[in-house]
């Protein structure tokens, strides 16, 4: 492990030591659901739709027998969500008639399913302990694209393979975590805290704006 690698642990580990899910959920189905709903939307608002969601529809067999129209009111608060609802009572349909109404913890059955991608499959087996793995959500990505881990052009699933191979295989799950606070709180999509970042010797981002500001 690089000498970068240890200081991005130790800086992370330091700056938030209790960086988990902020999802609510209590089973694989409902850890699914909300993973799922929380595409382009903040996870506080997926908290706030999926007590009520889970209430009407409690398990993949009551969700499968959903219309889509009636899916959409417990989350219309939330972005995307035609075409969320729509998803949802697919996934329900299949996990139903495919899974006997288990929700698969295979990654491969997982993607498989209408909504899921490897962003969300990864989330999904990590919250659930089924493997261990460095999900790459757009905080991730844009991270360690600055950090110079991954190029610009790099997809998700090939970030991930670069920081599975960066960082030691217990460190995954909270290094995700951790990742996801660093970038809500400092390293922004705009306007980045970099003052307040530790990282700023590793960083290329950094070098890049404070050469050109030097200017």
């Amino acid at each position: 492990m690089t000498t970068k690698s240890k200081d991005i642990i130790a800086f992370l580990g330091e700056t938030y030591p209790h960086a988990g899910c902020t999802l609510n959920f209590n089973n694989a189905y409902e850890c699914l659901v909300a993973v799922m709903l929380s595409a382009q939307t903040n996870d506080n608002a997926v908290n706030a739709v999926t007590p009520a969601l889970f209430s009407a529809y409690p398990n993949p067999a009551s969700l499968a027998k959903a219309k889509v129209e009636e899916v959409e009111p417990y989350i219309a608060r939330l972005g995307l969500y035609h075409n969320k609802a729509k998803n949802l009572v697919a996934m329900a349909q299949i996990v139903v008639s495919s899974h006997q109404g288990e929700i698969p913890l295979v990654f491969e059955e997982l993607v498989s399913l209408p909504g899921v991608g490897v962003k969300t499959a990864n989330v999904v087996l990590m919250e659930l302990k089924a493997r261990p793995a460095f999900a790459v959500d757009t905080h991730v990505a844009r991270i360690y694209k600055r950090l110079g881990y991954a190029k610009e052009s790099d997809s998700p699933i090939a970030e991930m393979k670069k920081l599975e191979k960066a960082f030691p295989k217990e460190k995954w799950i909270d290094l995700h975590h951790q990742s996801i606070a660093f970038g809500r709180s400092i390293c922004k999509a705009i306007g980045p805290m970099c003052d307040k970042c530790k990282l700023s010797g590793h960083c290329l981002y950094f070098k890049k704006t404070s050469s050109t500001i030097g200017k």
